[in-house]
């Protein structure tokens, strides 16, 4: 009897669009960010799957690295972590009524807690027999979610006798930052002294807590009075700056994801062409215009206009409207050598690391910031991992991984001196 050949796997076909994460890159920024807020720990925030990079993959990057924490918003998240494989501490601060917190003591979670949710933890941590690990918030001034100044010494003692019942262990005290990102506005400080008070009250009250964190990645990097003993890292890690003028080569930051995909057709066209939905942008003189495979559907934001796509090393602005799949750049009439047919498929770049344009370009361009422009990349464009520092030493171009997506005193200083003082 005959049998068909067994066929070989074949080799996945090449991303059409890719949002391409150097793991090096991860690994450098939390060293860095390490070095810098030393001797207190880092927790690496990789809520938003690591905003936009891939929640497991950069979790297990920055571990490597040194972080001691992970944190994220939802419980649904650390959840995801742990089923991963990764037994590190991780912080969940973000809940609903609905949240599974029997799910996350059993999981081995923190849990954030500022008013309701702590009620909640202990029905789930009497239910279970088990004792949760939270961390008590104070809201010193961002007045989203953590518990109230004059509600604090009484929220304190609802924990301790919850912890005395044997239903919790209090681990950590925290808050968050409003405006570090503007190192020189005086409401930090009035946040830093408001926690410094909460701290005490609680440590008077009895909690013998493990870590104290209110500092994000502008804290971290411009109040080394604000570290106490854990900084949450989270744009820092992705290697992009938080402050305005600073660029992320000057924090020692590398940029981690770059976007691209490839030109998808090319055309030359006459004077007064219009372009895109409701012809805001005309050809003022014949050129050459190339149809880029990305838009609002892939996370590229519609008003973003204006925004730069490099090709063979040049840099081109995006005209007319940006569609859902689809964007317009304009070539010009002197750029790039070839003609519309070969031009198709030569690479375009949106943004990435040094030599790209950079995601601030296109946060301006679309009056955002650049936190939003790398987390709503969407699971549309293809994760491809790859290794720089790995493949350097090796001396080898390794093919990348492609996935489809589903201290208590101090005075601040300058950002720019914090860093020259490494």
């Amino acid at each position: 009897m005959n049998y068909p050949e067994p066929q070989l796997p074949q080799s996945p076909p090449p991303a059409e669009r890719t949002a391409v994460i150097d793991l090096a890159a991860i690994r450098h920024n939390v060293r860095h960010l390490s070095h810098v807020v030393s001797p207190a720990r880092v927790m690496a925030v990789v809520k938003a799957d690591a905003y936009g990079h891939g929640a497991v993959q950069t979790a297990q990057a920055a571990l490597e690295a040194g972080a001691a924490w992970l944190g994220v918003a939802h419980i649904s998240e650390a959840l995801e972590l742990r089923a991963a494989g990764i037994t590190a501490p991780v912080l969940a601060w973000l809940h609903t009524q609905d949240t599974a917190f029997a799910e996350a003591i059993r999981a081995n979670v923190d849990v954030g807690v500022s008013g309701w949710d702590l009620d909640a933890v202990v029905t789930a941590a009497r239910e279970l027999e088990m004792p949760a690990r939270v961390h008590l918030k104070i809201d010193t001034g961002l007045g989203r979610n953590g518990c109230p100044e004059d509600l604090w010494e009484a929220f304190v003692g609802r924990a301790l006798s919850y912890q005395e019942e044997g239903l919790l262990r209090v681990v950590g005290i925290f808050s968050h930052f409003a405006v570090a990102d503007e190192p020189h506005r005086p409401e930090t400080d009035e946040q830093l002294q408001k926690f410094r008070v909460a701290v005490a009250v609680a440590e008077d009250a009895g909690v013998d807590r493990e870590v104290r964190h209110i500092a994000n990645t502008p804290g971290a990097l411009s109040r080394p009075d604000a570290h106490f003993d854990l900084v949450r890292i989270g744009l820092g890690m992705y290697g992009l700056s938080p402050f305005a003028g600073q660029t992320p080569a000057e924090l020692g930051l590398q940029p981690a994801m770059t976007l691209k995909t490839t030109i998808s057709a090319c055309k030359e066209v006459p004077a007064g062409q219009g372009v895109s939905y409701g012809f805001t942008y005309r050809t003022s003189e014949p050129t050459t215009l190339a149809l880029v495979p990305l838009g609002y559907a892939d996370g590229v934001p519609r008003v973003a206009t204006g925004g730069p796509v490099q090709v063979d090393g040049q840099v081109y602005p995006v005209v007319g409207r940006i569609a859902m799949d689809q964007m317009v750049v304009d070539l010009g009439r002197t750029g790039l050598a070839g003609t519309p047919q070969t031009l198709v498929g030569r690479e375009a770049v949106l943004f990435g690391g040094a030599g790209y344009p950079g995601v601030d370009e296109w946060a301006s361009a679309a009056g955002s910031i650049n936190y939003e422009i790398i987390t709503r990349i969407s699971g549309r464009v293809a994760r491809t991992y790859v290794d720089s520092a790995a493949e350097a030493e090796a001396g080898v171009d390794s093919p990348p991984i492609a996935l489809e997506a589903a201290g208590d005193a101090g005075q601040p200083t300058e950002t720019a001196q914090a860093v020259q003082a490494l």
